[in-house]
């Protein structure tokens, strides 16, 4: 297993293209120390004190994988009191892993002194472990802060909290993008990406379920092919509801538009509650562990690896996006059309072709989003995309919807406000402040802050 340390330096890779970053983020990150998981670990780490009733400080010293299928095995110590220290360990085994929803299942123990009894690990499970005697008495991962740099609690409290809006800052820039892709060519808002992106965190969970079903219940293989058949589901839903809702409604007036996507908004979302149903399918946590990097005295500053898998996903799909709309024939058809649709149209831009591809392009980011808020956070419900597309609506505003680079960088900006705002200010008046940031942005520059200076495309 790969130190984390070690880990981080690997993931420093330079002159790769945004798409290669990712692929390259996603392989290191799938060998780095990701083995033994958390929830797994942490379900083992409350036997301990059971399987020790004489008493004692009770310190991990190292949790590993076994040799049996799903088994780890954690290493630790007993210090007693005016006695020798005890040097134990023991073997847990699951049910499952990876993403399967009983991989937290314990079915057998064994230590030292041999295998644990089938009715006393049933009785551990069923009366102490996760109970709250069971869970107060979790002896923790070991001694993760030894040998790490100290720093001021004030600076070691805010890195956590950035780290922490990491992967919500990758999410909200992929969102602000999708809609600046679609007013800065048309100057037409498409108020449905919030339900696109929960449509995503559907097909990553109904693409999930089919490798399962085969057997294949790898977390790296499952989500790849989840966050696949996520940009699918997204790009297809977006391409053709946004050909009804915005190609076929002519006019120089965009309000028959906007009503359009708020009725495909709502058609999406009740499709989602039809299909799914009103229960939000959450998957078990994957490369949940911590990551020690610096330590205020007992506080430690620590980040996970999906946090990191999220996040690189999310700036590197919006890089792409970027090199896509500034070297590609698409970007450059784009831009024209976004200048002047007429002197576009009189060099061969199709502009109806160009708008479906470019509803799809956004749908497929909205998609991505939707599978990036599974990975992280184990799910969307069928009606969670209104307020996170709303928050990436507010983000594509303050940035500058007219413009994809400017749009992804009001998402960055956004997820840094909330972070800040929350480190410093009570957390129920964010969305307040938040909206209140929108209303101001609408008055005094209305293009945003990266944008154009007048909300609407560039005229020539």
């Amino acid at each position: 297993m790969v130190a984390p340390r070690l880990c981080g330096k690997l993931v420093r890779i330079a002159g790769l293209t945004p798409a290669l970053f990712a692929l390259a983020a996603t392989a290191l990150l799938s060998a780095c120390g990701l083995s033994v998981d958390a929830e797994q670990a942490r379900v083992c780490r409350l036997a301990l004190p059971a399987l020790n009733p004489d008493g004692g400080q009770i310190r991990v010293l190292r949790t590993v994988p076994w040799l049996e299928a799903y088994s780890i095995r954690v290493e630790y110590r007993v210090d007693r009191e005016g006695r020798p220290a005890l040097e134990r360990y023991v073997i847990c085994r699951f049910a499952a892993e990876g993403l399967s929803a009983n991989k937290a299942d314990l079915v057998g123990l064994s230590t030292e002194a041999g295998p644990v009894a089938g009715s006393t690990v049933y009785l551990l499970k069923r009366f102490y472990i996760d109970s709250p005697e069971g869970v107060a008495g979790d002896p923790g991962p070991g001694e993760r802060a030894a040998g790490l740099i100290e720093v001021p609690r004030p600076l070691a409290y805010g890195l956590q909290q950035m780290l922490s809006g990491l992967p919500r800052t990758a999410i909200y820039g992929l969102l602000a993008a999708a809609y600046a892709l679609v007013f800065g060519l048309v100057g037409r808002f498409n108020l449905a990406f919030g339900e696109l992106a929960a449509l995503g965190a559907a097909a990553t969970a109904v693409g999930v379920a089919l490798l399962l079903s085969l057997g294949q219940a790898a977390p790296l293989l499952g989500l790849l092919f989840g966050a696949g058949c996520a940009v699918f589901a997204g790009a297809i839903h977006g391409a053709v509801g946004g050909y009804w809702t915005m190609a076929r409604i002519g006019g120089r007036s965009g309000q028959p538009s906007l009503v359009a996507t708020v009725g495909l908004s709502l058609a999406l979302m009740e499709y989602l509650r039809i299909a799914q149903g009103t229960a939000t399918v959450w998957f078990p946590p994957v490369w949940s562990e911590s990551w020690p990097l610096l330590r205020s005295t007992d506080f430690v500053v620590s980040i996970t690896p999906v946090s990191l898998l999220t996040t690189a996903i999310g700036l590197s799909a919006g890089g792409a996006v970027l090199r896509l709309m500034r070297r590609s024939g698409f970007g450059r058809a784009w831009r024209a059309y976004a200048d002047d649709p007429r002197a576009a149209a009189l060099f061969g831009v199709d502009g109806r072709r160009l708008l479906i591809r470019t509803l799809a392009l956004s749908g497929g980011l909205a998609g991505l989003s939707g599978a990036l808020v599974v990975l992280q956070y184990g799910g969307l419900g069928f009606a969670g995309g209104f307020g996170l597309g709303l928050k990436a609506l507010v983000a594509a505003v303050v940035g500058g919807v007219g413009s994809v680079a400017g749009a992804f960088l009001g998402g960055l900006a956004i997820g840094l406000f909330e972070t800040v705002w929350s480190m410093l200010m009570p957390i129920d008046a964010r969305d307040i402040a938040l909206y209140s940031v929108l209303i101001a942005v609408l008055v005094f520059r209305p293009g945003g802050f990266f944008g154009m200076k007048e909300l609407g495309p560039r005229q020539v």
